[in-house]
Formats: structure tokens, sequence, C-alpha cells
């Protein structure tokens, strides 16, 4: 006698043949995978490490350092933890990829615009700069630039001035700053209520010429906010305006603000170096405006700078961003060359707590975490940025 086995009903699926549930168990079994392989080896560099006397976990943050950093944005001394350090090369790396990704914007942005230009020597200039940077490592940049402001530059008392009251000698780049009053902190906040309400003024507008068709100039109430704003605080206060300068006494610089030679270098190498790359994105974004655009807005009147400025970067930026991203993350991981021109960034200090300590390990992740929170939050408000100047569909 035998059985027969009713066919399986059309809405009726075996699981392993469901794609979604089929997706769901294979990204499970991976992440199990993962995590147990991390964990075997994890577990073996723990039991080798207790063999070989050396202690293992992240309770050596808490010890004292009993090393100097050059340049530290907190106060710190030798005595201090190594957690401490470790933070002083956190901020230092924050400063230099702050700085670095403003001044490769602005840079890149200019030599974009210029490899455009119709002028030939410019374009000729910008064209062999580009190639020249981005076809050079950037570690033997950063050794060039280092050599030049710590070896071959001279002494204070021959220093080089570039420009009025900013010199460049073997000590590094002193230049003037203003004297800090009360008056300069109402500014700030000044500022910052203008940039709010500018915001406030440009999302009312947008709505306003939508709703009736009629324009507002936001670029003029932005101005008056930003810029007024503050200048009637500066000017309720009594215009404190009080300069810094640096002046050679004996045989260095008093007054002023100084930087080192190897931020400097470090700073110099790495916005030449990341400008150049930013310079081809933006010329490809222009490139990707159409060409009607231009013709359009020339037919309507508008000047060479009118045409860029209003019309051609506004859609350019859409395709400039998503490149942009990439070359600020690779500017703030490039910034761990630091170690190279003896400025003491997060590598350099991590590596120096490494050798002294022995807890390799530790010290790679922890590397690891800060340069992965680093990337991500950058990524984050890149691609916030992105999503904000997107074009949405009505």
């Amino acid at each position: 006698m035998t059985t027969e086995v009713a066919p399986l009903a059309s809405g009726d699926r075996v699981w392993w043949r469901d794609e979604r549930y089929r997706s769901i168990v294979i990204q499970i079994v991976t992440v199990v995978v993962v995590v147990a392989t991390i964990g075997f080896f994890a577990e073996n560099a723990i039991i080798n490490m207790d063999r070989q006397g050396i202690a293992s976990g992240f309770g050596f943050l808490w010890r004292e350092a009993g090393f100097g950093i050059g340049v530290t944005p907190i106060a710190y001394s030798p005595s201090d933890t190594y957690g401490r350090a470790l933070l002083v090369g956190i901020l230092n790396t924050l400063i230099v990829a702050g700085i670095g990704c403003v001044l490769t914007t602005i840079l890149g942005t200019l030599l974009g615009i210029a490899r455009l230009s119709t002028n030939l020597l410019v374009r000729q200039i910008t064209l062999w700069y580009i190639e020249i940077m981005r076809n050079t490592p950037l570690l033997i940049q950063l050794i060039i630039w280092w050599d030049v402001l710590r070896i071959s530059a001279p002494g204070p008392r021959q220093a080089w001035q570039i420009l009025p009251g900013i010199f460049i000698s073997n000590r590094g780049l002193t230049f003037p700053v203003l004297r800090w009053q009360t008056a300069h902190l109402w500014m700030l906040a000044a500022l910052i209520i203008g940039i709010l309400a500018t915001g406030m003024v440009s999302r009312w507008a947008k709505a306003r010429r939508e709703r009736t068709g009629e324009p507002f100039h936001t670029v003029w109430a932005g101005v008056a906010l930003t810029v007024g704003l503050p200048l009637l605080v500066f000017l309720a206060f009594g215009a404190p305006l009080g300069i810094d300068a640096p002046k050679l006494a004996g045989f260095n610089f008093e007054g002023g603000q100084s930087i080192t030679p190897e931020f400097a270098a470090l700073l110099f190498g790495l916005v030449a170096f990341t400008s150049a790359f930013v310079a081809e994105i933006v010329r490809g974004g222009i490139q990707a405006v159409s060409w009607g655009q231009t013709e359009a807005a020339a037919a309507l009147g508008l000047r060479r700078g009118q045409v860029l400025r209003l019309v051609v970067l506004p859609q350019a930026i859409r395709v400039i961003i998503p490149p942009m991203t990439s070359e600020y993350l690779s500017l703030t991981k490039n910034s761990s060359l630091a170690v190279f021109v003896g400025f003491q960034e997060l590598t350099s200090i991590a590596n120096t707590i490494m050798n002294q300590t022995g807890q390799a390990i530790e010290g790679i992740a922890l590397l690891m975490a800060v340069y992965l929170t680093i990337s991500l939050a950058i990524s984050v408000f890149m691609n916030w940025f992105n999503r904000y100047v997107a074009l949405v569909d009505r």
C-alpha cells in the first residue's frame, strides 16, 4: 500500500526557497561566522599575551604617560595619563582635518574654475599644478614641505616675509592675530544668530516663491544679517580692534601666533595634494551642467561671473558633493602620515603608547575606532548635505 503526498499549494512555499527568508538566514550565518572568527583570534591573542606577561585590557589608559607632546590644544604634561595623551592626539587630528577640509575646498574650487579659464596661461599653469600634485606621492610632498620649513627656511632674523606681518622661518609660520575682547564674543554670538536667521529667511522666501511666484532677494538679507548684525555689535562696543602683530625680539618672534614647522608642513602638504583632486571634481561638476543652461543665462544678459555663481555652480554642486566626501575622508586618514614629519597626532601618539606599554592590540583597536567614528561622522554630514541640495520632484 502506497501513500501519496499531496503537492504543495500554490500559496505554500518552503522557507529555504523563499528569497526573503533565505537572505536573512545568510546574513545571520555571516555575522555569526565573523564574530566567531574575531573571537577566536582575540582569545588566542589574550592567551599569548598572558604567556608573555603582557597585561590585556584598557587599564593602561589611566597610567602615567611620561612623555611630552609638542602641540597641545588642551593642557597636558608628561605626568598626565595615556588617556589624556590620546585625547590630545585626537584633537590634533581633528584640527588638521577640519582646517584642511576648509582650505582644500576653497583652493580646489578656485583651481577647478581656473582649469576652465579662457586664459591660456592660467589654464596651463593650473593643469601642470594638478598633474604634478596628483601624480606625486603624498609622503614625498610632506617631506619636501618639512624640508622647506624646517631645514631650508632661515632663522627668525632672516625670516621670509610673504605678506605684511606674516613670516616663515625655521621656527614655523608666524602671523598676527586679533586681541580677544568681550566685544568679540558678542560679535560671534551675533554672527551665529545671523546665520540661523538667514536660514529661516531662506526657507520663508522659498515657500513664498512656490506659493506666489514672487522672488525675494535672500542674498542681500543674508549679508545684512551675517555681516550687518555683528558690525552693529562691533560699533556698539566702541569698535575695539587690536591686532597683536609679531615682532622680532632677540632670536625669536614675540607676539602674534606661531604654528610649528611640523604642523605647517602637514597642513600645507595635505591641502596642496587633496586640492588637486578636488579641482578635477569641481571641473567635472561644472562640465556636467548642460551648455544650454549657460547659453540661456547669457541670453538673459548675465555676466560670466553671474552665470557661474547663479546658474552653473548651484547645479554642479549636486554632482560635486558625493566624490568630495571621499576626498574629505582621504584627507582625514592621510593625516596619519604626520609621523613622518614629526607632528604628534593620533597615530604618532598611539604608536608611542604601544611601544611603551606593549598594548598593541588595544592601541590598534582604539585607532580603528577613532578613525571609523570620524569617517562615519563626515559621511553622515555629507549625506545630509547631499539630500539638502538635491532636487525634489513635485
